[in-house]
């Protein structure tokens, strides 16, 4: 897949230049310059050669099969090359040019021609307005970046050549070798779901990483990265989290499930790890390029300096890296072989004064404990320091002990000469050793995944007539929502508990109501043109009496009329009050990218301010929606804190994976939000005691 890209046997240059600081003559100076085996056509019909290659005036001149063609011709001229180019049966093309889509209409215009051209003749389109890619397995430098990275294992795909250019010369100076490098640009074809398809099955890619400001297609992209992440880790920086100028929504969900929600519920789906800076992403990257996958939590920390050992045990509590517990073996023959003023329980302090033979007798014992399935080594530079000779002993630890082995080396100058050997015996060095512990965190989240039973959402029974016909029936009266008679209908339809009631078109029919129900009674306005009851006081709870009933239900008409005067009311709805439980909420918003994004979190009025709230894509599956509800902060409060009975967790479950079910068998629901959910104790069940529904076209 995408072979022609990363594996041409010839390419041509089309728009080549011998003028040095234009685009053409970097980018053919990049092929020569790479040591590229396959022939170079260039192309210019104003040139008879260049660098001694004879240049051919057009596609259509050059004499043998070409298998990848690289355009770098003003935007207008792009779409006859490609058609030169199907011509000769070129299937895929680099096109280099600015000038399209990202200028404008006319640009954009543009980009639809070439697309067309492109379309006609089976061509693959990599641009346009990217910096080339580079492939290192095959020597190809077909870009106009400054420099070819070492060969490696890390393929890295970018939407900002900018970005990609600064990362190559960093990842140069730093020895980080890569297998691909692609500059993505406006993604008219080849986005980053071909590229994710293409490295998933790459035999030089090991570790996959990506710098990203949106995808073209979210739903393929979660099922591309989902079958990548289970043979390969997947990073991803994800720029552009702003929520600036998105739509407004009338939902508590809405309001709070904004595209970054949506992106961390996607790469969670997917199994991808999401990194927050650059630094991070060739942190985790290098990581897992280097050093083997952890079996398991377990870290040790190994250091010659207290302060640096906490800071390490302070970023391991802080994402979840479980410290290893030493066994009473490896206290003892650690007691035998350091001095006596050394710290033997993890952290273990082996001293300022820790010469390299120190280091690496610690470490060897430390690496045979059963409970050992990682190690850190931290080093701060003394006058007696042997840094270098002590890198050298953290990489033959590294290559005996068959554990994945860090290092932080911590200083400038005097830590200089150990640097180099830790790289070249690729054990991963780390400024300081935070950046050790979270690189760790991203491979032991990766082994998780790794190591979780593939699972499917339960199949739900329901009446799925109950709920075409409400949709159905508010479409054609123009509506945008379901009203909450209907809501209750379409909850009860697919298996969630709704409280007992009905709508009474007056006093009289609330009153028969009442009684049927059994008090108290909680009364709602019913009216097609009001969403949030509680803000026009068109709510009142726990009615004791038929008394309490009248003076309430004048109340909701008199104050939702002072506010609303314009609204229909169709009555007041009835209900039996529900006994005491937990409040939480149950959302969906459908995300444009990636459909529809399930939220669970604390219920009740103040859920917008407390954004106590989790997110996953949909369809949920039960194991998915258990997780949920550790990840909030108030999880305590519902498995029982302080003496307090548990809360029915297995109920909130299977609510969470009905509805699940319900946005997922339809796409007419835009939205939904049930607050609150009421819990009671465990084996008592949950009821949606409100439900709001929202739909579309």
């Amino acid at each position: 897949m995408l072979d022609e890209f990363f594996s041409p046997r010839s390419v041509a240059v089309v728009g080549v230049s011998r003028e040095e600081g234009k685009v053409g003559h970097y980018i053919f100076d990049n092929l020569l310059g790479a040591g590229f085996p396959g022939a170079v056509y260039p192309v210019n019909p104003k040139a008879a050669d260049v660098h001694g290659h004879v240049c051919y005036p057009s596609v259509a001149d050059i004499p043998d099969p070409v298998d990848l063609a690289i355009i770098v011709v003003p935007a207008g001229a792009v779409s006859g090359v490609i058609e030169e180019c199907g011509q000769r049966g070129i299937s895929a093309v680099i096109v280099i040019s600015a000038g399209f889509k990202e200028t404008g209409p006319a640009g954009a215009a543009l980009e639809r021609e070439m697309l067309a051209t492109a379309a006609q003749y089976g061509i693959r389109i990599l641009g346009p307005n990217c910096l080339g890619l580079i492939s290192t397995s095959s020597s190809l430098n077909a870009s106009f970046a400054p420099s070819m990275p070492e060969q490696g294992t890390i393929a890295f795909m970018s939407q900002s050549g900018a970005l990609g250019t600064a990362v190559l010369d960093w990842a140069a100076g730093e020895g980080i070798g890569l297998s691909r490098f692609v500059s993505l640009g406006n993604k008219a074809d080849v986005s980053e779901v071909d590229l994710v398809r293409a490295w998933t099955e790459d035999p030089d890619t090991s570790v996959v990483a990506a710098y990203l400001e949106a995808v073209s297609d979210g739903r393929a992209f979660v099922e591309a990265a989902s079958a990548l992440s289970r043979t390969k880790p997947i990073i991803a920086l994800k720029a552009g989290g702003s929520d600036a100028g998105a739509r407004a929504v009338s939902s508590h969900t809405g309001s709070l499930a904004g595209s970054e929600q949506a992106y961390d519920a996607a790469f969670r789906k997917a199994g991808v790890i999401r990194a927050r800076s650059v630094l991070e992403l060739f942190d985790f990257a290098v990581g897992f390029a280097r050093q083997p996958l952890p079996e398991g939590p377990g870290l040790v920390i190994l250091t010659n300096a207290g302060g640096p050992a906490i800071l390490a045990t302070d970023a391991c509590e802080r994402s979840g890296v479980g410290l290893a517990s030493l066994e009473p073996e490896t206290i003892t023959a650690l007691r035998e072989a350091l001095p006596a003023a050394a710290a033997l329980y993890n952290p273990v302090d082996v001293l300022g004064d820790a010469p390299p033979e120190r280091y690496e007798v610690a470490g060897s014992i430390l690496a045979k404990d059963p409970n050992v399935r990682a190690i850190l080594v931290i080093l701060t530079p003394q006058a007696m320091t042997l840094a270098a000779d002590t890198a050298r002993a953290v990489v033959r630890l590294s290559q005996s002990s068959g554990l994945p082995v860090f290092a932080s080396f911590m200083g400038k100058g005097a830590i200089a000469e150990a640097i180099p050997v830790l790289r070249d015996g690729l054990v991963p060095q780390f400024d300081f050793p935070e950046r050790a512990v979270a690189t760790l965190a991203a491979m032991l989240q990766h082994r998780r995944q790794l190591d979780a039973p593939p699972t499917l959402p339960p199949i739900i029974e329901a009446d799925t007539q109950v709920v075409r016909e409400a949709i159905d029936h508010a479409q054609a009266a123009g509506r945008t929502f379901i009203t909450e008679q209907s809501a209750a209908r379409i909850a009860a339809a697919y298996g969630i508990p709704v409280p007992a009631g009905g709508i009474a078109k007056d006093l009289g029919a609330a009153r028969l109501l009442a009684a049927e129900v059994g008090y108290p009674v909680v009364l709602k306005i019913a009216s097609p043109d009001i969403l949030h009851k509680s803000d026009i006081g068109g709510i009142r709870v726990d009615i004791q009496s038929e008394e309490e009933l009248d003076e309430a239900y004048d109340d909701i008409i008199r104050s939702v009329r002072a506010r609303m005067e314009d609204a229909h009311i169709w009555g007041v709805t009835v209900q039996r009050m529900l006994e005491p439980g937990r409040e939480v909420i149950i959302g969906v918003n459908r995300d444009p990218q990636f459909g529809p994004l399930l939220m669970f979190g604390l219920g009740g009025i103040y859920v917008e301010v407390m954004k106590d709230v989790t997110f996953r894509l949909c369809p949920v599956t039960t194991e998915e929606a258990r997780a949920m509800l550790s990840e909030i902060r108030g999880f305590g409060l519902l498995r029982g804190a302080r003496g307090q009975r548990p809360a029915d967790l297995d109920a909130v479950i299977d609510t969470i994976v009905r509805i699940s079910a319900l946005v997922t068998d339809f796409p007419e629901i835009t939205e939904l939000d049930i607050n609150p959910l009421i819990v009671a104790d465990k084996g008592a069940g949950a009821v949606a005691a409100d439900i709001r529904i929202g739909i579309g076209g």
